[in-house]
């Protein structure tokens, strides 16, 4: 089972995992260096990248798997103030577990209203195509 904890605190390598610079990052997860510096300053991430002592953002794999996270909530059209608040739990550790799954739980059930109304639009322009290929199929 994964963890949402984060620690930010190797610069270069973590365990011999090297770590990626911004550019790299953004390239990586297919975002701009200004979304990394984004997420950064709105309070999305876990924890704070690493610094290289140039003062560098250096990003591991456990910060890449968290912003391909905050990628995937906020795709599916999750508000910035809570994914702030799901990175704010997450940062204070365990004992919050069940805001965690609350908060997780509710945007599940926008998705899945979201989905059944995409879905219900689908089958009415399927249908509409249907028609027309009976019509042009006639002729």
């Amino acid at each position: 089972m994964s963890t949402d904890t984060h620690t930010g605190t190797s610069a270069g390598t973590s365990a011999g995992i090297p770590s990626l610079s911004i550019a790299e990052a953004a390239d990586r997860l297919g975002l701009s260096t200004h979304a990394l510096r984004y997420y950064e300053t709105e309070g999305l991430l876990v924890g704070a990248p690493a610094r290289t002592a140039a003062g560098r953002r250096r990003y591991d794999e456990q910060d890449l798997r968290w912003i391909a996270m905050v990628q995937r909530l906020r795709a599916t059209g999750m508000p910035v103030r809570d994914v702030r608040e799901y990175a704010r739990l997450c940062r204070a550790g365990a004992g919050n577990e069940q805001q965690r799954l609350a908060l997780l739980r509710a945007h599940r059930e926008r998705v899945l209203a979201e989905l059944a109304e995409v879905s219900g639009h689908l089958g009415a322009i399927t249908a509409k195509i249907e028609l027309y290929e009976g019509t042009v199929g006639a002729r």
